[in-house]
């Protein structure tokens, strides 16, 4: 006889999907018998080998807790996740149905979101990992599920029991804030600028009803697309469904609303809104669920007539997260309430969507700086100004590309190397003068998806550019404005945009110490490149050290980036100097060096700080990933055949924080750890952060 497997249960699914939960019905071997709109996170992490042994300390304990009371057992598990076990019995069998698997703290989807992107949970795919993410600000949606739930019997194939319909419940969904990057926008002189009107919107009977099913069609659709795409679908949905004359959809960005799409008469045509998120009258918008109206702003004589819209906030919980305005006649106040309806429905989907592409943003900008990486590592120094700009424009796609500094004696530009250009950049007038000055000396990148649009001069036709939208970034160490990268061409045609400029924010650093270096050569000579040089190891000296750490510090603070520093010392190096005499002390100093420059990535720097003591910047590392590197470090002199006895190093880290006011205050901190390293035995790696407070304290 053929055994029946269960299916998944209709009326499990519609209780799930009207309290916005998952329910899970597990048998006492916590085998899985049927499950309804289960989170993708849960999933995931249960289905794998690594992680589902935590899973098992919850979720697999269900049935053994649950049992322990008549009402349910509720619990928060390792991912954070809110859930409630509940004993149900079908046809004298005991099983345990997991309802909830739901985020209620925006804290703990911060941290699963960050789990994602660079921590133990990054080898999972953002779109399978966040396919289905389950948020609510309360536990009203795991009660009205369980409630439900006391009415059936579980039972195979399509047995189940329906007593009653579900009861109407709206549960609110509530998101973390997600730090998004910032866009550069261009807008040219014909820009319209829409601010808060000082007037009171006129009512007007709505010609427009809302279709339900097209409603249910288009919040389907965009959990299936990416946020841009939503975001057109959106405002084509609004244009189609209410025919107003224009809908704009607006992001939030830090603290202001950017324009992301219009369609209508706006359509193509540069629009600022100048409503703060934090402004009282927008906030008293969404609280009364009243449209702010705005009114164009123009200067100058006003030939035609100023036009109006009307926005409306979306919001996520109580936060402002996104809006849309429309342009159309005075709104009724029964349209108004509709389209806040609308507005608290698409939030938090829309809000998913936006994580989700972050998520597949960082994925991108990580592999992107490792191919950069090993790129760089690669790159013979007889070419390396071309082969920098080369491997830059492949990352971003670009077939023309031209990397340029500040000739001596002068505030002009000229080309170090240009790639895929019909012009001889190295002989050209007035390079840059258009934009790539501008970027480097203010020192912030321009991103222009179309020139003409943007009020640009073209080049001259003879540079046959191909597209007009192009990137000039600036590369800067501190406060040194050392080259200017531009980039256009891009393949396919495609525009330029905010991933861009992300990916080489990210590598900047990179290409900074590498030109920054390279520079140093070409400019001071020999000897100015010797003052800055340890002349029997080859590294850098302390001199040069302590002027890139005041730099660094304030990159760190102006970017709020992470950096490590690594103070390192030869143990018992005094005793191995009186044994076997300096020279053979100068050797093993210089195979220390050796191993240092093997095992470092491009873009750390290393200095020999003075005797047998060294120091390394690690920029973009954190404590724990300095630690791992120290470690590599640590284990590759262990491992070193020196010529007369083995020789092994201590190592001290310390990450940079507000704690430290001087450059000084975190050599300080690293030695500290370092002496902790060498007070437990040497040949041994402390981080300073993990030291304790009484260890400070008697040190301090």
């Amino acid at each position: 006889m053929t055994e029946q497997k269960p299916t998944r249960p209709k009326f499990l699914e519609s209780v799930a999907d009207e309290n916005g939960v998952a329910i899970v019905v597990l048998d006492r071997s916590g085998a899985e018998i049927s499950s309804s709109n289960n989170n993708s996170i849960c999933k995931a992490l249960w289905d794998s080998v690594e992680f589902r042994p935590k899973c098992e300390q919850f979720c697999g304990r269900a049935f053994d807790v649950s049992r322990e009371s008549d009402t349910g057992y509720d619990f928060e598990c390792h991912a954070g996740l809110a859930c409630k076990a509940v004993p149900v019995i079908d046809r004298g069998k005991e099983f345990v149905a997991i309802v909830g698997r739901v985020f209620l703290k925006s804290e703990y989807y911060r941290n699963a979101t960050e789990k994602a992107i660079s921590g133990e949970w990054n080898r999972y795919k953002p779109t399978e990992f966040f396919e289905n993410i389950l948020m609510s600000s309360s536990t009203a949606g795991i009660e009205s599920a369980t409630a439900r739930l006391d009415r059936f019997t579980v039972r195979h194939e399509n047995d189940l029991l329906d007593v009653g319909p579900a009861n109407s419940r709206t549960v609110e969904i509530s998101l973390p804030e997600i730090e998004i990057s910032r866009k550069i926008e261009e807008f040219n002189r014909s820009s319209s600028l829409f601010e808060p009107a000082l007037v009171t919107p006129m009512s007007r009977t709505a010609n427009a009803t809302t279709d339900a099913a097209r409603w249910r069609s288009l919040f389907g659709s965009i959990m299936k697309s990416d946020y841009p795409t939503a975001c057109r679908a959106i405002v084509d949905f609004l244009k189609d469904v209410y025919s107003f004359d224009s809908v704009i959809w607006l992001d939030r960005k830090n603290d202001e609303l950017v324009t992301i799409k219009s369609e209508g008469n706006l359509e193509m045509k540069p629009i600022r809104v100048k409503v703060p998120v934090t402004s009282r009258r927008l906030i008293d918008s969404a609280a009364n669920e009243e449209p702010l109206p705005l009114r164009e702003r123009r200067s100058g004589n006003i030939d035609s007539e100023i036009r109006s819209l009307a926005l409306f906030p979306v919001t996520v919980g109580s936060e402002i997260r996104s809006a849309f305005a429309v342009e159309a006649a005075p709104i009724s106040k029964e349209l108004g309430k509709e389209l806040f309806r609308f507005a608290k429905a698409i939030g938090p989907q829309i809000e998913i969507l936006k994580l989700r592409g972050e998520v597949s943003r960082r994925d991108w900008v990580s592999q992107g700086v490792r191919r950069f990486s090993d790129s760089l590592k690669r790159i013979d120094s007889d070419d390396f100004w071309l082969h920098v700009t080369q491997v830059s424009a492949e990352l971003l796609q670009s077939e023309r590309a031209s990397l340029l500094i500040r000739a001596d004696k002068s505030e002009s530009l000229y080309a170090k190397a240009s790639i895929g250009s019909a012009a001889d950049l190295k002989n050209t007038k007035n390079i840059g003068s258009r934009i790539a000055r501008h970027a480097l000396d203010h020192g912030e990148p321009v991103v222009v998806k179309d020139m003409r649009s943007a009020g640009i001069s073209v080049a001259p036709s003879d540079w046959r550019y191909k597209t007009s939208s192009f990137i000039s970034f600036p590369i800067l160490i501190g406060d040194r404005r050392i080259a200017v990268m531009n980039f256009t061409d891009r393949a396919g045609g495609d525009a330029f945009g905010e991933r861009d400029i992300e990916l080489l924010h990210t590598i900047a650093p990179q290409i900074a110490v590498a030109i920054d270096r390279t520079t140093l050569k070409d400019r001071a000579g020999e000897y100015q490149q010797l003052s800055v040089t340890d002349s029997m190891t080859g590294l850098l000296n302390r001199r040069y050290l302590d002027e890139r750490l005041v730099e660094e510090m304030n990159r760190a603070r102006r970017h709020r980036s992470t950096i490590s520093l690594m103070m390192i010392d030869v143990d018992s190096f005094k005793s191995y100097n009186d044994s076997f005499g300096h020279p053979a002390g100068d050797l093993a100093l210089k195979m220390v060096s050796a191993a240092l420059k093997d095992t470092l990535r491009a873009d750390d720097v290393a200095a020999r700080f003075g005797g047998e003591e060294f120091a390394i910047l690690l920029p973009r590392t954190n404590g724990e990933e300095a630690a791992a590197i120290a470690e590599r470090i640590r284990s590759r002199i262990e491992h070193t055949a020196f010529p007369h006895r083995q020789i092994t190093i201590s190592i001290g880290i310390a990450s940079h924080s507000n704690e430290f006011d001087s450059p000084k205050d975190w050599i300080t901190a690293a030695d500290m750890a370092l002496y902790e390293a060498k007070h437990l035995g040497r040949n041994n790696v402390q981080i300073y952060d993990n030291l304790g407070r009484s260890f400070k304290e008697r040190i301090n």
